[in-house]
């Protein structure tokens, strides 16, 4: 396994939301790393195989994990642009086998940028018995300059599970929009878990969809979004209870701080079996007046009080 000037830099910029960098330079881990349009390194291990080629201001990638692998340790992904400006689309599709388990710690990072626009339009399909769970966090530096478009279809096979959470917490976001649709076979469940921090002018669109369409499969959406200065959040949740026993949920939560900060939420939930069962909360509020005085009292400025009780709503 060699390593480019660029995967040393993308390795730099992903200390900066995960302090022990060196696991996408141990050889003990799978791992991708993309830099725009070209793959700086990866490390296929026992039963994690990848095939990519280039495509047009991106990459095209088939990830794949043999049948019955459990993979010890979590696959890291690392997407990004060392660039201010530019674009870069990543394609994925991630095939689970059947009765396969495995982990993955994905990080996108554009450090620097001005004017960037990320797209990434992933499909997945997650065997009979099989487990994933997907860990994404992002860092778009501290501009704003960034439209990012995560796009996911997902098939959940019968006892399959999935666990997917979007994370951008450090620095700016840009332009955000999430669009994420999963469709579940019987006895299959699905977390869906999205935890983003705005700041400045930043716009954030979530849009997370379960289709239950087997017996007894289980399906819960989760939103936590922080929105301070100008910053604006719509949340739209949906779940369609398709056959008998299934089970489905959304939560919910926006937090608002400031005069120019903005919230919606709209769930849409649906049965389409007398005895599924489909619910759903939401709350929008604002940061406790109290606890920011206390805090502030203490030392703090506001926008430090603000960040501190920030980083515990959105554990």
């Amino acid at each position: 396994m060699s390593y480019s000037e660029e995967f040393r830099l993308l390795v730099d910029a992903y200390k900066k939301i995960d302090r022990d960098g060196k696991v996408l330079l141990n050889n003990k881990f799978g791992n991708l790393v993309i830099n725009k349009d070209t793959v700086v390194g990866k490390n296929e291990i026992k039963g994690f195989h990848i095939k990519h080629k280039s495509i047009k201001d991106g990459v095209r990638v088939g990830i794949f994990i043999d049948e019955g692998a459990r993979i010890e340790f979590p696959i890291h992904l690392c997407f990004g642009m060392l660039p201010k400006e530019g674009r870069q689309v990543i394609k994925s599709e991630f095939f689970i086998g059947k009765g396969a388990k495995v982990k993955f710690l994905a990080h996108c990072l554009f450090p620097n940028a001005v004017h960037i626009e990320h797209i990434m339009d992933a499909k997945v399909y997650i065997g009979e018995n099989a487990e994933m769970s997907y860990l994404e966090e992002h860092y778009h530096g501290d501009t704003g300059g960034i439209w990012v478009y995560p796009r996911l279809k997902g098939e959940i096979d019968k006892d399959g599970k999935l666990f997917e959470e979007f994370k951008i917490t450090n620095g700016r976001v840009g332009v955000l929009n999430i669009d994420y649709e999963i469709e579940q076979k019987e006895r299959s469940s699905c977390e869906l878990l999205t935890r983003v921090y705005g700041k400045g002018d930043d716009k954030i669109e979530v849009r997370e969809a379960l289709q239950l369409n087997g017996v007894y499969a289980a399906g819960v959406a989760k939103s936590k979004i922080m929105l301070v200065d100008n910053a604006s959040g719509t949340v739209l949740g949906e779940i369609a209870g398709n056959a008998a026993y299934t089970r489905g949920h959304i939560d919910c939560q926006e937090i608002v701080h400031g005069e120019g900060a903005k919230a919606s939420s709209m769930p849409k939930i649906s049965v389409n079996n007398s005895l599924a069962k489909v619910t759903h909360e939401a709350a929008i509020g604002r940061i406790d007046k109290k606890k920011l005085e206390t805090l502030m009292a203490r030392g703090l400025t506001e926008e430090e009080s603000v960040s501190f009780i920030v980083s515990g709503l959105l554990k």
